[in-house]
């Protein structure tokens, strides 16, 4: 026998008793369904066909959960690649291409199959019936060599492509009911945990429809987000351009020599788009207001001033304008749930000063601009004066730009907004995509432990307040902007690997954020390293592992 505490309680299990077992035991103390387990003192997360682990304190998580809401979609991508092999056979299942997030789902097109709403139905019917089945999804471990072989067997190059650079020498793939494939994570046991999703025509192709994590048994209106969709969209061709659509594909350019064009090439891109973008601004007189918004990490301040640059380049006089020179006074600054001062709300700024000082300049006033002393809490006048002329044009940057409320007395003609943020383009491979906010956190991470001295841990540590953050302020506006620009870079992860990995390893076992530390670096694994020296010094990114010409 073996002992197991959960929530506290000591409970005996027979030797080869898994953690699903366990956690049938336990699933009536909990909202949602268990689909992982976390071993709490090795801070380990678990897979539920696993045999539970003598004297382990065990927690377990729900599809309510960030780790487990993956293992969910992650899963129901393999339910899904599994009905189509069994309604329109296997080369169709080759053909799906899983390519980023629309809504609450993934973006999928299909090679060789007309997509319309006659096939979408047999293929969401063959998965609920499988869901009802609970068929079995296994793990098994096979030699790199033999893993290679087989992907390039049935046909998934870009699997292959990705174990070329494999460092370790097994390769873990799942079965459903036959159908064998790759993915970077967890994986639930079952196709009876799958009972929530949707297949929705969209575009090309159609989306894989997921409940929101916040609900995850309703699945909510497919709202699709059109300006976001086309700026994604864009970017994938960029990358079928330029060759690198996936991480196997990219480290092939690293290891031919070629990976220098990509670089400027890929810069030449952004910078041909902030052209168009400084063109739009210049041939509509009224604009003088250049709302700049995005998350979290997206290179707002070096598209501000490569923007001004353009901006200058077409005749106008940039002014740039950081909000969060407008903040309340620190004792004025609301607080959050937890008594924490919550800067990210729009509460936390001065408003009336920023729309009456944006008012005078519209007029042609000269006005004293604040400067606000992070230190001491408070807005300081150091002789910051502006007045506007015919070509001048304010770039005004912070999260509440694209909310009509932090600028509510100013005209809308005047204003131009732009939603900025780094929307990944790169896949690990045909079914495996990178997660948006992944590439964005270790973004942050590199540039807070160089800027702010701020540890990995901190900035794991801080990140779900960031995101609550995001979807509070700034993602329910980015539809509103008049463009939306991609900042992402295809060749930024393999650059970023190399700063970030030795800050993740630095984070101990015994560390709440380890797991999520061990995953960004099995994650960056995958990558080939690119010399810092090869990337320009105008670029975005700079901004986070220094050396930029700009004051970021």
């Amino acid at each position: 026998m073996k002992r197991v505490f959960v929530a506290g309680h000591e409970t005996d299990v027979c030797d080869g008793m898994t953690y699903k077992e366990l956690a049938d035991i336990y699933q009536k103390d909990y909202k949602y369904p268990i689909v992982l387990a976390l071993e709490k003192e090795k801070h380990k997360m678990r897979e539920l066909f696993r045999p539970a682990e003598d004297g382990c304190t065990v927690e377990f998580l729900t599809i309510a959960d960030k780790a487990g809401y993956e293992t969910y979609k992650r899963s129901t991508v393999l339910l899904m690649l599994k009905a189509v092999s069994d309604v329109a056979g296997m080369e169709a299942a080759r053909g799906i291409r899983v390519h980023f997030t629309v809504s609450e789902g993934f973006y999928c097109t299909c090679q060789d199959v007309k997509v319309d709403g006659g096939f979408l139905a047999s293929v969401k019917k063959r998965m609920e019936e499988l869901t009802a089945l609970a068929v079995p999804i296994e793990k098994k471990s096979l030699p790199v060599e033999k893993a290679i072989e087989h992907f390039e067997r049935h046909g998934m190059a870009d699997k292959a492509r990705l174990f070329r650079f494999r460092r370790s020498s097994t390769v873990n793939v799942y079965c459903l009911d036959g159908f064998e494939d790759y993915y970077y994570g967890y994986m639930v046991p079952d196709t009876g945990y799958l009972k929530w999703f949707d297949l929705i025509p969209f575009d090309e192709g159609y989306v894989l429809e997921f409940p929101p994590m916040k609900d995850p048994q309703t699945l909510a209106p497919f709202a699709p987000e059109h300006k976001v969709f086309t700026a994604l969209k864009n970017s994938g061709k960029w990358s079928t351009v330029l060759g690198v659509g996936t991480i196997g594909a990219l480290n092939e350019k690293i290891v031919d020599g070629e990976i220098g064009n990509i670089i400027l090439a890929q810069e030449a891109m952004m910078e041909k788009e902030l052209g168009n973008i400084a063109a739009q601004i210049a041939a509509q007189e009224d604009k003088k207001l250049v709302m700049i918004a995005g998350p979290s990490s997206s290179g707002k301040t070096t598209f501000s001033h490569r923007l001004s640059i353009q901006l200058m380049a077409h005749g106008l006089k940039p002014h740039p304008i950081a909000v969060d020179n407008y903040f309340v006074e620190r004792e004025d600054t609301p607080k959050d749930e937890n008594g924490e001062y919550n800067f990210e709300c729009l509460g936390a700024m001065d408003i009336e000063l920023f729309n009456s000082q944006m008012q005078a300049l519209l007029r042609g006033e000269k006005v004293s601009l604040p400067t606000f002393n992070f230190l001491t809490g408070k807005k300081e006048y150091k002789g910051n004066e502006l007045k506007l002329g015919q070509d001048d044009v304010l770039v005004i940057e912070g999260i509440h730009c694209l909310n009509d409320a932090l600028s509510y007395s100013l005209p809308k003609e005047n204003k131009f907004k732009i939603y900025l943020s780094a929307l990944t383009q790169l896949n690990v491979d045909e079914h495996n995509r990178i997660p948006t906010t992944d590439g964005r956190l270790l973004r942050r991470i590199v540039r807070d432990a160089k800027t702010r001295g701020a540890s990995a841990r901190r900035t794991i540590a801080m990140w779900p307040s960031v995101r609550r953050g995001e979807d509070e302020n700034i993602f329910p506006y980015q539809e509103t902007a008049d463009v939306v620009f991609n900042s992402a870079l295809v060749y930024e992860l393999a650059v970023l690997k190399q700063y970030a990995e030795p800050l993740l390893f630095s984070i101990r076992p015994e560390d709440p954020e380890y797991p999520e530390a061990k995953r960004l670096l099995k994650f960056l694994d995958y990558f080939l390293g690119i010399d810092s020296e090869r990337v320009p010094n105008n670029s975005i990114l700079r901004e986070f592992i220094g050396g930029s010409y700009f004051h970021v």
